[in-house]
């Protein structure tokens, strides 16, 4: 059998929906399928250990740069579903580390910070477990909490935003 005859099975395949064709000769034995009828799990692929990139000791801070004026709008009819302006960017503090995300230094302490709380650049907000290292995380910004946007002992990702500001 060659390519061409395979290619004309696959096309006859899909003309009329087929999911699977098999067939028997002399000399050859195929079977094909089309589909993700059973989906398996690939044996793991030996690979290098993933490392966060290198934390640069800036909370990834995002939302809008730094302007010298602007008229902020006190009406809420202008205000979106989330409570901005429209257009508006949301200030948020964002995970520099891969890690697990954790609101208070042990179980039985009091969060470093909740909603309603002013917190300066140098604020530890939360620490972010990584490879069994605890790295105290702080808000790099002033504002204030408008909501934890993560449950404690949960993973986050690079750059996963924690905290809402206000």
């Amino acid at each position: 059998m060659n390519i061409d005859e395979i290619r004309r099975i696959a096309e006859i395949m899909e003309k009329h929906d087929l999911s699977e064709f098999s067939m028997e000769s002399e000399d050859c034995k195929m079977k094909v399928r089309r589909g993700a009828k059973h989906v398996g799990v690939a044996p793991p692929h030996p690979s290098a250990p993933y490392f966060a990139p290198p934390y640069s000791g800036q909370a990834g801070v995002s939302g809008p740069p730094p302007s010298g004026g602007g008229a902020s709008s006190d009406n809420e009819a202008d205000a979106g579903p989330s409570g901005t302006a429209e257009g508006e960017a949301v200030k948020t503090i964002d995970s520099p580390i891969v890690g697990t995300f954790y609101r208070a230094p042990s179980p039985d302490s009091e969060n470093f910070v909740k909603e309603g709380d002013e917190v300066t650049p140098e604020t530890v907000v939360c620490i972010i477990e990584a490879m069994k290292v605890m790295n105290e995380i702080k808000a790099e910004v002033s504002g204030r909490v408008k909501k934890v946007l993560v449950e404690n002992a949960q993973p986050v990702e690079f750059g996963q935003p924690l905290f809402e500001l206000e």
